[in-house]
């Protein structure tokens, strides 16, 4: 496509597009414990763009505020603080009804296969229920979408009147995946969508994903535990620890800075065990896995707390292209 065959207006917004931010997140807080003393956050002053066409991914230690943060972008939990501003428009404080009216624009993937589904529905009425919550299209067109859809993730028609109990879990996984898209969202959000396969099937969900994201130019938040995964998937990678950024990277294995970085990769379990280190100390164990109350949230972990760590917090400060840290040593002091 050259600028002979758009409009100058579609042919500078085409271009543009590859650089603009889909999500804008400012200074966002989550807390639960509202009257607790100290206030307990799940999510931490978190500022952090999400530009439209990339996989953004996310990884942290189980409890570190990933799924959380994901859940606050489609508004199916309330900030405490902060804006969420979704194609330059802030829709921190939409209602429901506004919310409705972009719902099928933003999208997510749910953790646990297994759980995310109603067990008396059929994959028909799995895949199905955001058409006939959102689509004013007849029952024929509905039923043609159902079955392209389950198609393009991999199942045949088939699948139609079966139950999730009556699947695998990689299975389930892609008729999640058909649900998420039936609409033909912008945005989706994948909740550990590797999580309950084995390996095998993992590339095969990773394949179909990168697939599907180049058919529909869509965005994804991509959380996962599993570091292979997000190298194989994701454009940048975003590191929380406690509901903190502590490290947004290029992709993880790219020269990691912080500690925390650092000690997350150093756990990973290298498939070859000739290649696994042995005995190395990732982290101070046995140390409260809290905020604390001034300085770096990692100083009650890391083993190079110096003094201005204690009192404090880093910023998180670019480095150098697409990469930033939040931490002193990396800073110089």
């Amino acid at each position: 496509m050259t600028i002979q065959d758009l409009s100058w207006r579609q042919f500078f917004k085409r271009k543009m597009g590859e650089n603009m931010n889909l999500f804008e997140i400012k200074g966002l807080y989550k807390c639960y414990q509202k009257k607790a003393k100290p206030k307990v956050y799940a999510v931490y002053n978190v500022n952090l763009n999400i530009k439209k066409g990339e996989v953004l991914g996310l990884v942290g230690e189980s409890g570190c505020g990933k799924t959380t943060l994901g859940k606050m972008l489609l508004k199916l939990e309330q900030p405490t603080r902060g804006r969420i501003l979704f194609h330059e428009q802030d829709i921190t404080d939409y209602s429901f009804p506004q919310m409705r009216k972009i719902r099928n624009n933003m999208q997510m993937t749910f953790q646990g296969s297994a759980n995310a589904f109603n067990p008396y529905f059929t994959v028909e009425q799995i895949i199905g229920e955001p058409l006939h919550n959102y689509s004013t299209e007849s029952q024929g067109e509905q039923e043609k979408k159902i079955v392209d859809m389950l198609e393009k993730v991999g199942l045949s028609k088939t699948y139609l009147t079966r139950y999730s109990h009556e699947m695998s879990g990689g299975q389930r996984q892609r008729v999640g995946i058909a649900r998420a898209l039936i609409l033909h969202p912008e945005f989706v959000v994948c909740d550990e969508a590797v999580s309950s396969i084995d390996y095998a099937l993992k590339n095969q969900i990773l394949t179909l994903l990168t697939g599907l994201k180049e058919q529909f130019g869509l965005t994804y938040l991509f959380i996962s535990h599993d570091i292979s995964a997000v190298n194989k998937i994701c454009d940048r990678v975003v590191v929380m620890y406690l509901g903190n950024i502590v490290e947004i990277i290029p992709r993880i294995n790219d020269k990691a800075e912080h500690p925390y970085t650092k000690a997350l990769l150093a756990a990973t379990l290298i498939p070859d065990p000739k290649k696994r280190r042995k005995n190395t100390i990732l982290f101070r164990e046995g140390e409260e896995l809290k905020i604390p109350e001034k300085g770096c949230v990692f100083q009650n972990r890391c083993l190079y707390t110096q003094e201005i760590c204690k009192t404090e917090q880093p910023a998180l400060m670019s480095k150098h292209d697409r990469h930033d840290v939040a931490c002193h040593l990396c800073h110089g002091h």
